[in-house]
């Protein structure tokens, strides 16, 4: 018998100061059976680093990532399909991340345990014609401390100022460092 996803609902309040953005959303996430509490804490700060403002040009969604070779973590799509970007989180290879470049305007991947550098200095060469590209890590303590605000249900503040993100939960809170790693 196959294992079932979870399913985690988070109620975001976002404030954005980088890109002046204060937006509340409602989200619902499904962990796959393989995924962390980590991974898909990741995954809830990668969709609230990268929201637009409005959806008029597409809403960023959450993509059948780990279920689909063919989907990414998130993506965001305009009205007619197009692809505008492409967002993984981990550690892809290179062929999926050039693929992902060809098909879409912009991609962004966000790398979070310590074997992010190794992985990265292992590809960087390979990817680097792929101009659309933005590679993010976040420090692997940090990312651990995250998985420990997952919850079923879950009420978050994210505050982003000068490229630092803070999650809470109203009784914690979690400071993440990001580092581009490229370009």
């Amino acid at each position: 018998m196959a294992l079932k996803a979870t399913i985690f609902k988070a109620q975001i309040q976002l404030a954005d100061m980088d890109r002046g953005l204060y937006v509340d959303r409602a989200l619902t996430l499904a962990r796959h059976p393989s995924e962390t509490d980590e991974r898909m804490m990741v995954r809830l700060l990668t969709y609230a680093l990268h929201v637009p403002a409005d959806d008029d040009g597409g809403a960023l969604e959450f993509a059948k990532g780990l279920w689909d070779p063919d989907e990414p973590e998130l993506w965001r799509k305009d009205l007619t399909g197009r692809i505008l970007h492409w967002i993984e989180v981990g550690q892809p290879d290179e062929r999926r991340l050039m693929k992902a470049s060809g098909r879409a305007d912009r991609v962004t991947v966000m790398g979070y345990s310590q074997s992010t550098p190794i992985w990265w200095a292992g590809i960087a060469t390979k990817v680097t014609r792929a101009r659309n590209l933005d590679v993010w890590q976040i420090a692997a303590a940090q990312s651990q401390a995250l998985a420990e605000l997952a919850e079923r249900t879950m009420q978050l503040q994210v505050s982003v100022q000068d490229g630092t993100a803070w999650v809470g939960n109203g009784e914690r809170s979690v400071e993440l460092g990001l580092t581009r790693l490229f370009p």
